[in-house]
């Protein structure tokens, strides 16, 4: 729904960044769960190949379900939220996509920070990520993790205890 701090704070900051005129071509939601961060990426840049993946098949069958609902088209063509089920990065889908200009992951700090190098290995040179799914306390170590892969903030927005970091 959109509810939680963590998914108003990246809803939040996917249109700031549509606001400020910046354009996605290829995007990346790791971690999909609902697929809500991927429909609302589809919605503002339609003409994007957007990639939701999630470790568990339920959020991916749910996800899918969720596109029907909403009518958010599914498939691997460009305007399209492509699916799949993958632990990280690590399917041959998401791999052939990259590089992408936007990557969103909304989990927890501990994946967030195991997966810095892999979601940096996917990304494109400049491109934008956007973090949640961390507590306050949390932030320093996950930034941390990123800048490791040579990244830097660009804007940390805070909802109650929980951040949502654009790199």
């Amino acid at each position: 729904t959109g509810g939680h701090e963590t998914t108003t704070g990246c809803l939040n900051m996917l249109d700031s960044m549509k606001r400020a005129g910046r354009r996605f071509d290829m995007i990346a939601d790791i971690g999909t769960g609902t697929g809500l961060l991927a429909f609302a990426a589809h919605r503002l840049w339609p003409k994007a190949y957007v990639t939701a993946s999630d470790i568990d098949p339920v959020s991916v069958e749910v996800t899918a379900d969720n596109a029907r609902a909403n009518d958010v088209p599914c498939g691997v063509s460009q305007g399209q939220v492509a699916l799949c089920v993958a632990e990280g990065t690590a399917h041959p889908l998401i791999a052939s996509r990259a590089p992408y200009d936007l990557v969103t992951a909304n989990i927890l700090a501990g994946p967030l920070i195991e997966l810095a190098p892999s979601i940096a290995n996917i990304l494109r040179d400049n491109g934008s990520l956007i973090l949640a799914g961390l507590l306050n306390v949390q932030a320093e170590a996950v930034l941390r993790a990123y800048r490791r892969q040579g990244f830097r903030l660009e804007k940390r927005v805070d909802f109650g205890d929980w951040p949502c970091l654009w790199l």
